[in-house]
């Protein structure tokens, strides 16, 4: 067997250069379902994938965005930095389309990260936004694609790395997990998470919607504004969640029969003052099955519990606008 063949044949189709500038992408990508069904659909729409890839971004709301009331900001930002808004859509983010979406990164996700995400993703609809820059003005770095620039301007997912200027600085810098938006990274990238987000006959109504070029933040604003009559806001900063967490694991430590769950909670309440001690907490209420209110849960894990898993790296790593200029200096893509 040798890399993306068996026996002499192929595993999956040969994607072009102008989608990713990563060859084991491409590989990967060319026997990815997610990523095909995507692009076939598209390629009955239009006779110029590449270049509709090229030209557009999506970026995704997720429900940390919606509780905490980053809608409007997100779609203010995109405005001032050259992104027109095409099309703008909800869907849910189950367990499952978690995983599907992060597949090539998640093998660096621990335990408590994956348990983390599935109680909060899932609370309510996330909102995905399709971009097309509208020009290559000052500051647009040319022949890169609308993914990567956006990318690159959305920040990076490490609170304390973010500065001024980047989406993640202007949407709140709460925790690694709580990052409220995510972006593709390539034009192969969009077309996959497409995919992931949108059956078919909703996928053909975005793509429909994004080809017309027509500016769709009305609709963005009042999906946005539809969600946020159906979702309390919630406060995603950590010292009130602790604060409620704390009483809420008190209260119903209370309620419980004496025993050894209950006097680990109690144990456990006594030392959450620092980083381990609110993880023991944590770890505690797991072990004895409290059902306890998701987002504060979250809000504290997602600040004290463990986030990577050591010594590996994603199967799939992100690509900067400048490995995007040296790919197309070497391949003259477009």
């Amino acid at each position: 067997m040798t890399d993306g063949t068996t026996n002499g044949r192929p595993f999956g189709d040969d994607i072009s250069p102008a989608l990713s500038c990563d060859p084991r992408k491409r590989v990967l990508f060319g026997s990815d379902t997610y990523f095909l069904e995507s692009v076939e659909q598209l390629a009955t729409l239009t006779a110029d994938v590449d270049g509709f890839l090229h030209q557009h971004a999506a970026l995704l709301l997720k429900p940390d965005a919606v509780v905490s009331r980053q809608l409007p900001t997100t779609i203010d930002w995109l405005a001032g930095e050259g992104f027109r808004i095409v099309a703008a859509e909800r869907t849910r983010l189950t367990p499952n389309t978690v995983r599907a979406l992060w597949y090539f990164q998640w093998n660096l996700a621990t335990p408590e990260r994956r348990r983390l995400a599935d109680l909060f993703t899932d609370t309510c609809d996330a909102v995905v936004l399709v971009v097309r820059q509208d020009a290559e003005g000052a500051g647009v770095p040319p022949g890169a694609p609308a993914s990567v620039v956006l990318t690159e301007r959305k920040g990076p997912t490490d609170p304390l790395a973010r500065v001024p200027g980047q989406l993640r600085y202007a949407t709140g810098r709460y925790s690694y997990l709580l990052n409220l938006v995510h972006t593709p990274d390539e034009p192969a990238d969009v077309a996959r998470e497409l995919g992931i987000y949108f059956g078919a006959a909703l996928r053909q109504r975005v793509y429909a919607s994004a080809l017309s070029g027509e500016d769709r933040s009305a609709r963005a604003h009042e999906l946005g504004e539809r969600l946020h009559t159906e979702v309390p806001e919630r406060d995603l900063s950590f010292e009130p969640a602790a604060e409620r967490l704390k009483r809420a694991v008190a209260e119903a430590g209370e309620a419980l029969a004496p025993g050894a769950v209950r006097d680990e909670l109690r144990a456990a309440l006594l030392t959450a003052r620092d980083r381990e001690g609110y993880q023991r907490l944590i770890e505690a209420v797991w072990r004895a099955g409290l059902p306890l209110d998701s987002w504060d849960t979250v809000i504290v894990g997602s600040h004290v519990l463990p986030m990577k898993r050591k010594g590996l790296a994603p199967v799939l790593g992100g690509v900067s606008v400048s490995d995007w200029h040296h790919h197309l200096a070497r391949s003259a893509v477009r």
